[in-house]
Order: C-alpha cells, then structure tokens, then sequence
C-alpha cells in the first residue's frame, strides 16, 4: 500500500477562524476529512500532522523516507523563511507535492517566495482545500 505522509504547518490549526477573507471558513478537520476520503477511494494510507514548529516538521521529514512514499506538505508561513525545511525536503529524496490554500502570488510580497518550490515535483495554490486534493491526486500520478 502507498503511504502519504500530510504535513500542515503553523497556525494551520487555526483555520475556520483565521483571516477567513483569505482562507474561507474551511476547517483542518474538514481538510483532513476530504482527504482521508479521496485515500479510502484510492486504497492509499495517509499519516497527518500539523505542527507550529520547524524543527519538528523537519524531523517527521527526516523519518518519511523509512515509512511513506510521498509528502503532502502546506508548509505555511515557513514556506517563505525556512532553509531547513526547504534543504531537508532537497535531501529526502522523497516526492514532495507543496500545497496552498491561497495564491501566494495574490499576497503580501513577502509571501511571494516559496523557498521549498524549487526542490518539490509541483505546487498546487489557489484552490483552498481542493489544493490538497489536487495535490495529493498529482502525488500519486508521480509516485
């Protein structure tokens, strides 16, 4: 069986409550449950963590390539401020799908880089929640 290792960064866990101008009124919980269904289709196994701090999203990346796949990774904030992050996804040697809920290009320019784009297969933004399933279809089209 294929496994998926889903990571949502920072302050993810506040979504349905956070700048719901730009991230809708959706839920981690709601996202979660989209995806777990669109797995359960597919017969593919999905590990999900959120987490608010770097160093442990780039430990559980460390621990990826023993277990799962692929990577599903909303790196959120530290998409535009984290080298570790961005040099441990370059190691892994893992296909990585990065997913946004918003269009980065829309934002602030300091949201406008993404340091961990150059090193995954593809990003998908723009498309809130559909951006983690259109992400974890391309993911298994790679896998």
């Amino acid at each position: 069986m294929i496994r998926i290792l889903v990571i949502h960064g920072p302050n993810l866990n506040l979504l349905g409550a956070r700048e719901p101008e730009v991230y809708g009124r959706i839920t981690l919980k709601a996202i979660n449950q989209a995806l777990k269904k669109m797995a359960g289709k597919k017969k593919v196994g999905l590990s999900i963590i959120q987490s608010n701090h770097e160093g442990e999203i780039v430990d559980k990346i460390h621990q990826a390539g023993k277990k799962f796949q692929g990577i599903l990774i909303n790196p959120a904030a530290y998409t535009h401020t984290s080298v570790a992050i961005r040099d441990c996804l370059a190691g892994c040697a893992i296909p990585t799908v990065e997913v946004h809920l918003s269009n980065i290009y829309f934002r602030e320019e300091f949201r406008q880089k993404s340091l961990v784009t150059p090193v995954v297969k593809g990003t998908v933004m723009g498309f809130g929640k559909n951006s983690y399933l259109l992400g974890l279809e391309a993911l298994l089209d790679i896998i």
